[in-house]
């Protein structure tokens, strides 16, 4: 897999990740697209509303620690499915609810399913994708969550005013309908497989990644050696093998990018609309925020696969720094959507270079758990982001002041990413010669 070229079965893999993702992003930014309509609806104060985010992104948090480690023991394929079910249910729901009470509630259950979708679909696009492309192919994925905050901003932008905030919420029904297609067409990951000894689905999935590879039934011995691998409590194992500062460095570099992200998605509206511009001027700079979210993960995976995670990452976290200094600084239109756009791939962008970086890092069987552990404890920044940016607004007499305290987090991630040691690292290994290739092929004939 490792060495295979992308083709019709790794399009397959990524598109349904993407339209997962997009469902993702769809929910963050639909909270903030409708938030100012959503506070005229139940009376709330800014306090109130950031405090009925952060509730929600509990949710999430819940979500990615207990999906993360439960994908590893009984199959990615069946927790994607479980997460899109809550998902999908429980914000149609919370679209319909009558009071802000049984909104929080049916949100905070969505968002258990939000929350194990990300580690998940992660692992299973880092598992799936050639070797020498994979930084690109994930970060290229996560635009998918993007796109579906994009499409948020321009549905506020154009409907909102004339349909009502809940049509967002009930549009979360869509991928209840499409459950079905993913469960019969999607595959397990790998390691699933191997576990359980399904040579003849490795082999399938094999001969669709190299039609020419003539693949059968693997060999025992690689069913033994991955099982006893797999041995032992998942989240253990994150600290095992020299892997305990790296592991505690990327839970800081995703709470810190985490930090922003969900800040600026929940009160970039209000910030702008506070500023002076009207609602669907303040909403063309979410969907501005978006494109740039999209720039920075292609452009960061185009430069990670050349130069590495490390150099590209480190630049990512200094220029968000310098970016909200700037913003908290301008008034010039221009320049304020030309900041906004690079805030943007400074936070997601970098984000979604982040979660490839964690993934390959750690081993096959237990990727979801590393993952999903990692984005678990960085959740405590999007839990913290919308109250503290909230308190900001309300202690603070001009709202473009707020953008200053972003630069705190961005600072932080980088500083964190210097203590990650890659050589304990997990990483696939490519074959690298023509005679290596022909001496493993003949030694899994025999």
């Amino acid at each position: 897999m490792a060495r295979s070229k992308f083709n019709r079965f790794h399009l397959f893999i990524f598109l349904w990740c993407v339209y997962a993702l997009a469902f993702d992003g769809f929910d963050i930014a639909m909270y903030g697209v409708g938030l100012p309509l959503m506070m005229e609806d139940f009376g709330l104060t800014v306090v109130e509303a950031g405090a009925v985010g952060s509730y929600t992104l509990v949710g999430m948090m819940l979500g990615a620690f207990i999906f993360g480690p439960l994908a590893d023991a009984v199959g990615r394929k069946k927790v994607l499915a479980i997460c899109m079910f809550l998902f999908s249910v429980f914000t149609l729901l919370a679209g319909l609810a009558p009071s802000i009470l049984i909104f929080t509630i049916m949100r905070f259950i969505a968002s258990l399913g939000m929350g194990g979708l990300m580690p998940n679909v992660i692992a299973l696009m880092t598992e799936y994708s050639p070797k020498k492309s994979r930084a690109l192919i994930v970060a290229t994925m996560y635009c998918g969550y993007s796109i579906g905050s994009i499409l948020a901003s321009l549905m506020g932008m154009y409907i909102l005013e004339d349909f009502g905030w809940r049509l967002l919420y009930w549009l979360g029904i869509i991928p209840l309908f499409t459950l079905p297609i993913f469960m019969k067409k999607f595959p397990e990951s790998l390691s699933y497989y191997i576990l359980r000894k399904q040579g003849d689905k490795l082999a399938n999935i094999l001969n669709q990644v190299d039609p020419n590879g003539n693949y059968k039934e693997t060999d025992d011995y690689e069913y033994a050696r991955t099982k006893e691998s797999a041995k032992g409590f998942p989240v253990k194992k994150l600290f095992a093998n020299q892997r305990t500062i790296s592991t505690l460095a990327f839970w800081i570099m995703v709470f810190s990018c985490l930090l922003m992200v969900y800040g600026l998605n929940t009160w970039l509206p209000k910030i702008m609309q506070a500023s002076g511009y009207g609602l669907s001027s303040s909403l063309s700079f979410n969907l501005v925020l978006g494109v740039g979210q999209i720039g920075g993960s292609l452009l960061g995976g185009y430069f990670v696969d050349r130069i590495g995670h490390r150099k590209v990452l480190l630049l990512m976290y200094l220029l968000g720094a310098i970016t909200f200094v700037s913003l908290s600084m301008t008034s010039n239109i221009v320049m304020l959507y030309v900041l906004i756009a690079i805030g943007g791939a400074c936070t997601v962008g970098t984000q979604n270079l982040v979660n490839p970086y964690i993934s390959e890092f750690y081993p096959k069987e237990i990727r979801s758990t590393g993952v999903g552990v990692t984005v678990g404890v960085g959740r405590i920044g999007s839990i913290l982001a919308p109250i503290l940016v909230g308190l900001l607004l309300v202690i603070n007499s001009e709202p473009q002041n707020a953008f200053m305290a972003f630069a705190i987090p961005s600072i932080l991630g980088g500083i964190a990413l210097l203590f990650v040691q890659e050589r304990y690292g997990s990483y696939d290994k490519l074959v690298v010669s023509q005679h290596e290739d022909i001496v493993l092929k003949k030694a899994a004939d025999y």
